[in-house]
């Protein structure tokens, strides 16, 4: 029996086979967000909403096109969600062609970095890429609504953004580069899991996260950073009493001892981190603080860096920084 056509190939009319020329590959990229500076529900109908904290850490995503193949495929394997809005693009452009989608990146799965919802800007930029074609952050939205609750990471600065509607709530703006001394308590959180079964938030809550929006949005335009910290600070608490967060009292004290901005926390996630002014000219000593104070607490500590108003926010960037700070 004839081995079936790899890609790149057609049978033609006489059963034979011949080469059709392969279509240039397209690539994306799309940054994480370390958690979320703030994340609750505003009262009805707003409904539930997060504030992004957007990472210098990536998912990329190469699109190779493979003319006449109309299935596409996806490495790695697992990575279903990716192919499914590979395919929506696809119908989108009109094209019956398949082709080969590759992901990767040095974001961790499970963890609250909205690796999943970067996977797939990540995917849409590549498959449009592919095709001569570039989509706008709302034209995004619509191709990640209904695969699954997705962050904000389509927009190059801080949002608001309704996650399970997967719709911009509104622009922040940016904010100076900060450095995050994350504890991981371990194992993974699946996203829609999450979703599925969160608490409902009440009516007093919803009006506190409305004031606490209104808060970060003032602090972000003015570039206050205690005010930021102080809003990520109680979001994380009044998340504690949903979910709880083993090492919560812990990273709490030693933000505190290190005089730190306050706690930023992955909330649909497993870290908890310590929010520091990167320009610190203390930030190595107060990182390691953090760092000996875990240790009690098992589990990983890794230092990351967020994205700042002088850094390149473009999708097709190289990072121009370490995704994970040796300090």
């Amino acid at each position: 029996m004839a081995p079936a056509p790899a890609y790149g190939t057609r049978t033609d009319t006489a059963g034979g086979l011949f080469t059709a020329p392969a279509a240039p590959a397209g690539s994306g990229s799309a940054f994480g967000t370390f958690g979320e500076l703030l994340q609750g529900a505003l009262p009805h109908p707003q409904g539930d909403f997060l504030v992004t904290f957007p990472l210098a850490r990536w998912a990329t995503a190469v699109f190779h096109p493979r003319p006449g193949r109309s299935d596409v495929q996806v490495r790695p394997a697992h990575k279903a969600k990716s192919r499914r809005v590979a395919e929506a693009v696809l119908a989108a452009l009109g094209t019956t062609d398949g082709g080969l989608l590759e992901v990767a990146g040095d974001l961790p799965e499970g963890k609250g970095l909205a690796s999943s919802s970067a996977d797939l800007v990540a995917t849409v930029r590549a498959v449009g890429a592919a095709h001569g074609r570039a989509f706008t952050p709302a034209e995004t939205e619509d191709f990640l609504r209904g695969i699954e609750p997705a962050d904000g990471v389509m927009y190059d600065e801080i949002v608001a953004f309704h996650h399970r509607e997967v719709r911009l709530g509104r622009r922040l703006g940016v904010l100076p580069p900060l450095t995050v001394v994350a504890h991981d308590e371990g194992g993974q959180v699946d996203t829609v899991a999450h979703n599925r079964v969160a608490r409902a938030i009440d009516a007093a809550d919803r009006e506190e996260y409305a004031v606490l929006l209104d808060r970060l949005t003032a602090a972000v335009a003015v570039g206050d950073l205690q005010e930021v910290g102080a809003v990520a600070t109680r979001s994380a608490e009044m998340n504690a009493h949903r979910r709880r967060r083993a090492g919560f009292a812990e990273l709490h004290a030693l933000c505190s001892e290190v005089d730190g901005l306050g706690l930023v926390l992955a909330h649909s996630g497993t870290m908890l981190g310590v929010l520091l002014e990167a320009g610190d000219p203390a930030l190595a000593g107060k990182t390691e603080h953090i760092r000996a104070g875990c240790a009690a607490l098992g589990g990983e500590v890794s230092v990351h860096r967020s994205l700042g108003a002088d850094d390149s926010w473009s999708p097709q960037a190289a990072p121009a920084h370490p995704t994970e700070l040796e300090i």
